[in-house]
């Protein structure tokens, strides 16, 4: 039985040395980065099976991300697209200081995980997981994979996998008005929601107090746990009536991106492993804070190293 399973797409990243500009770096390190698949590294670093389910090409691009995701734990279930249009999606990341700030520029247009449908993808672990999760990424990038995640989050409700679900808005690929329709046509098959707070307001027209947030959304929509992260403030849950909170732990922040796949991948990693919400939370968080140190979009940590965290940090955690 897999732990959990991730769909989506996974890009390579390409990054000029830091402070240096895409327009003149002579060098660009190459690393593998998408949110599903952020989450399923998380998860299999923690203990998890976990298995990334898409599409790819069937090339040395293609194979490149199937080798980086297994040297991690990860299975890797892919349809291979042999086609001539066959193409893996990219993205540049531009690191400077303030106030320039961080760009990234994508280049995912056409990919072959767009054109994926349920019926060619490897599902068959699917039934047999006890999480299934995907992000709003995933929806937004083809009228095809909006259908192809909804059918998936569908069906593996359906045979009782508990579903859970990130908003994770990208305004390069959808308007808020577009998510919020998005988002709401999967509402309906989803167990678990995590969203950011900035996101929840962006697409879903609701702020004020987080509790009050959490609550409507569960209530609104018969979630069965509601996770809002909150930047500095940490991040809030409710659950089975119950209202969990929790702070940030502090990080040096070497890279910030694929924080908040770390965190989801931690949350799930200790539900699976039979923690409540509120330690679920603690190891989210935890797990978020290591990845601030590292390089890349992968959470690269051990189970020693998280618990470390929360040991030296204890009562983090408020009920």
């Amino acid at each position: 039985m897999t732990d959990v399973v991730t769909f989506g797409e996974t890009m390579l990243r390409l990054s000029p040395p830091r402070g240096d500009r895409l327009e003149t770096t002579r060098d660009l390190d190459v690393q593998t980065g998408g949110a599903e698949s952020n989450v399923a590294v998380a998860a299999a670093r923690l203990g998890c099976e976990a298995t990334w389910l898409s599409k790819l090409p069937d090339s040395a691009l293609g194979r490149r991300i199937v080798s980086e995701l297994r040297s991690h734990g990860v299975r890797t279930d892919v349809a291979w697209d042999d086609s001539a249009a066959a193409r893996l999606g990219t993205y540049y990341l531009e690191q400077g200081g303030e106030p320039r700030g961080t760009d990234v520029i994508y280049d995912r247009a056409g990919a072959s995980v767009t054109t994926a449908t349920p019926e060619e993808l490897p599902v068959g672990g699917l039934e047999d997981a006890e999480i299934f999760y995907t992000s709003g990424i995933t929806p937004a990038l083809s009228a095809t994979l909006a259908e192809t995640t909804a059918a998936l989050l569908e069906g593996a409700r359906g045979t009782g996998v508990t579903t859970a679900f990130d908003l994770n808005y990208r305004s390069k690929l959808w308007t808020p008005e577009e998510a919020k329709r998005g988002y709401e046509s999967l509402f309906p098959h989803v167990d678990v929601l995590v969203a950011a707070e900035r996101d929840v307001a962006t697409c879903l027209d609701r702020d004020g107090d987080p509790v009050e947030v959490a609550n409507g959304l569960r209530r609104d929509f018969d979630f069965e746990t509601v996770v809002l992260t909150r930047g500095e403030q940490g991040s809030l849950a409710v659950h089975d009536g119950e209202v969990f909170e929790q702070d940030v732990y502090d990080a040096e922040t070497l890279d910030p991106i694929g924080t908040g796949d770390a965190f989801v991948g931690g949350f799930l990693a200790k539900r699976i492993g039979g923690g409540d919400v509120g330690d679920a939370l603690a190891y989210g968080a935890a797990t978020a804070s290591l990845k601030r140190t590292l390089g890349g979009d992968l959470a690269v940590v051990t189970p020693e190293e998280v618990e470390s965290v929360i040991d030296e940090n204890a009562g983090g955690i408020s009920r």
